[in-house]
């Protein structure tokens, strides 16, 4: 049997750029009751935030449908992203970031947080940001405890 940072270590040897396994847990629950992902993802503006860009930013993820390229095993498909966001907060936090702070569906269906900067470079392209990055802030389960 594997200890815990042998498992770490075999997981963030396979895992994608950008994806990495932080602690292992003895005791765990099942991957199939895993559901949700809280994440930050920041969208930075070299030249400073556009006027009214969070409220706008706010209002288009308020739609019924924002549809986003995902690639996957079979290719490239089209997706409505807004089921799959289950809280979304916009907040500006500095005269050249605004953060996206979302609750979003991490296993069946699978919403990759870069998709909702892709919706804003879609929907809104006065909007796109100079560069964006996310950080994953906790993962949970079905009844939105936290995941382990």
């Amino acid at each position: 049997c594997f200890s815990c940072q042998e498992i770490q270590d075999r997981l963030n040897q396979t895992l994608t750029d950008g994806v990495r396994v932080l602690k292992v847990y003895d005791d765990f629950a099942k991957i199939k009751h895993l559901a949700y992902l809280s994440c930050d993802l920041t969208l930075e503006y070299d030249n400073g935030i556009p006027a009214d860009a969070g409220s706008r930013i706010l209002g288009l993820f308020k739609e019924s449908e924002v549809i986003v390229e995902k690639k996957g095993k079979n290719g490239i498909t089209e997706q409505n992203i807004i089921p799959m966001i289950r809280k979304l907060e916009v907040q500006a936090v500095s005269e050249r970031e605004v953060r996206l702070h979302a609750l979003v569906c991490c296993q069946n269906p699978t919403l990759n947080p870069a998709q909702l900067a892709a919706a804003v470079e879609n929907y809104l392209p006065e909007l796109k940001p100079d560069h964006s990055r996310c950080r994953r802030i906790e993962i949970f389960d079905t009844n939105e405890t936290v995941f382990r």
